[in-house]
């Protein structure tokens, strides 16, 4: 499956934070990348350059190639409603970003590698596919030969009463959490703006 796999700290210093979680060498170097560094003058950038910069924090974030994305878009601008929340509500509601939410893994990328390695339950079902699509009332549950590994308790163990969000419900005992709804956009931690992908889009 193709994902993005090159550097993870490079890509948060192109866009100014850390998007992948707390980087140690991102704190050291908040900079911009590039042969001149922190030196370099750099030019405002045009409404275009922001837009475009907005939607690939968005890609890079969630964990997705460009056609993915922009089939989400698709699907959204389908909906009545908010275009840009809409997009959001399928980024929190797909499989590998809710495994995230709910502790089982520290970062997107383990999460989506639980989910491909067949570790993770959906409705009693093994599910594989990272971009499943969750609706309201679907149950994630580690598969029972998986939830003696180290990478799934230790997340659990360390981090589960950090993340708790409204739209989600978590029993650490069963290793089992519910999808209880779409969150709201204020209730989404991440800073994107999702009117620039849309204004974008629309171009």
């Amino acid at each position: 499956m193709a994902r993005y796999r090159g550097p993870k700290t490079k890509k948060s210093r192109s866009f100014g934070e850390s998007i992948y979680g707390f980087d140690k060498s991102f704190d050291r170097r908040k900079f911009p990348p590039g042969q001149h560094g922190n030196t370099r003058r750099r030019r405002q950038k045009s409404d275009y350059a922001l837009q475009l910069m907005e939607k690939q924090k968005a890609k890079y974030t969630y964990g997705l190639l460009e056609r993915q994305f922009r089939n989400l878009f698709e699907k959204a601008s389908s909906k009545s409603g908010v275009t840009g929340e809409i997009l959001l509500q399928y980024l929190e509601a797909r499989l590998d970003n809710t495994v995230f939410r709910l502790g089982l893994a520290p970062t997107r990328r383990a999460a989506r590698q639980l989910v491909t390695h067949k570790h993770i339950v959906l409705n009693g079902v093994v599910t594989n596919i990272p971009s499943c699509q969750l609706r309201p009332g679907d149950i994630i549950t580690v598969r029972g030969k998986s939830r003696k590994m180290d990478a799934i308790s230790d997340s659990v163990g360390g981090k589960s009463e950090v993340r708790k969000f409204p739209w989600l419900e978590f029993n650490p005992d069963k290793m089992e959490g519910v999808f209880l709804g779409y969150p709201e956009r204020e209730q989404i931690p991440e800073k994107i703006n999702e009117q620039l992908i849309v204004e974008l889009y629309s171009k």
